[in-house]
């Protein structure tokens, strides 16, 4: 298996990803019976050096229950009959995971209402009032 590209400056190492070759589900007639075509990629992503801890951690959190006990990610794909075309989806998922761990999360600004969002507010506290307030009984002042 050949390195993998995430960005320019910045390569998983082959010796990081291993993948294994599993009988795949679903039609396919006898072919789907014979052949192991699906694909289970996994990257170690505990003893991996080329990212650091936040980018780990973000990592984690998208990988959610992909992450298994070691550490390690598995990604699995079937969506084709060839095994070549599968193990290249699992990478190209792969690689976008790690791309989207690479930017780190935006800082909420915190921002206050402005003066006429406030006006609208109790404008409409008004109103809502007003409009309760005729839904009453005739006989009541």
């Amino acid at each position: 298996m050949t390195d993998l590209p995430i960005r320019p400056g910045l390569t998983l190492p082959a010796a990081l990803l291993e993948w294994t070759a599993v009988r795949a589900s679903g039609p396919g007639g006898q072919h789907v019976n014979r052949t192991s075509t699906r694909v289970e990629l996994r990257f170690d992503l505990a003893n991996c050096a080329e990212l650091d801890d936040g980018a780990k951690a973000r990592v984690r959190r998208l990988a959610g229950r992909r992450l298994d006990a070691d550490g390690k990610v598995l990604l699995t794909s079937q969506l084709t009959r060839s095994q070549d075309r599968n193990l290249d989806d699992a990478r190209t998922r792969l690689a976008e995971l790690v791309a989207r761990a690479l930017e780190p999360p935006v800082k909420r600004v915190a921002t206050r209402p402005g003066k006429a969002a406030k006006r609208r507010r109790v404008e409409d506290k008004r109103r809502q009032g007003e409009r309760k307030r005729e839904r009453g009984s005739a006989d009541e002042p």
